[in-house]
């Protein structure tokens, strides 16, 4: 028989992220939710941004009858959890009354639309991380030209980098689709 081999055992590269694959605690969101409350800042407040991750998520504030205009997202299942407030979440089969607590699931392609009541409304999106954007052919894009009567006003830094979603509230800090930080405005850092 023969000896063991002494030194290091050799291991196989690892493609994956090298965050160690360890619990713990993130936020407190209701911090997080007071914070921007006072602040009175609405859109995502919070998302999760830990590399290597498999999920999003966000913390979105609607202020008191602040609505997201109907939508579906066609890629995801959401799992939508009220925390604070209340609402409506409208959709082609009716509404459904929405009291903190009340945990939602989203199927994809199901269309909604969100209401914020009196005092509005805080909830926590949970999904799977997309894929990031691609590049595609840039020689197909049509070449646009300006429209007449002069430019309208610039809301750039209200359009998500990362999804192209508009954030309906002009306060936002963050995507509320994808939780990715909006463009600085005025100079000013997001983060």
């Amino acid at each position: 028989m023969g000896t063991a081999p002494t030194g290091p055992t050799p291991t196989k590269a690892i493609a994956m992220s090298t965050v160690p694959a360890v619990p713990r605690i993130l936020a407190d969101l209701g911090a997080e939710y007071a914070a921007g409350a006072a602040a009175g800042r609405g859109g995502a407040l919070w998302r999760l941004a830990e590399p290597g991750r498999q999920l999003d998520s966000n913390l979105v504030r609607l202020g008191p009858d602040a609505a997201v205009g109907e939508h579906a997202e066609n890629d995801l299942d959401v799992l939508l959890v009220v925390l604070e407030g209340s609402g409506r979440l409208d959709g082609p089969e009716g509404s459904l009354e929405l009291e903190p607590r009340a945990v939602l699931w989203l199927p994809r392609r199901s269309r909604r639309s969100l209401t914020a009541g009196p005092d509005g409304l805080a909830y926590l999106t949970v999904h799977q991380r997309r894929a990031g954007l691609g590049i595609g052919n840039l020689t197909a894009a049509p070449v646009l030209q300006p429209a007449e009567g002069g430019e309208g006003p610039c809301m750039l830094d209200r359009v998500c980098p990362e999804c192209g979603r508009m954030a309906s509230e002009a306060s936002a800090l963050y995507c509320s689709r994808c939780g990715e930080a909006l463009p600085a405005r005025d100079g000013h850092s997001n983060e």
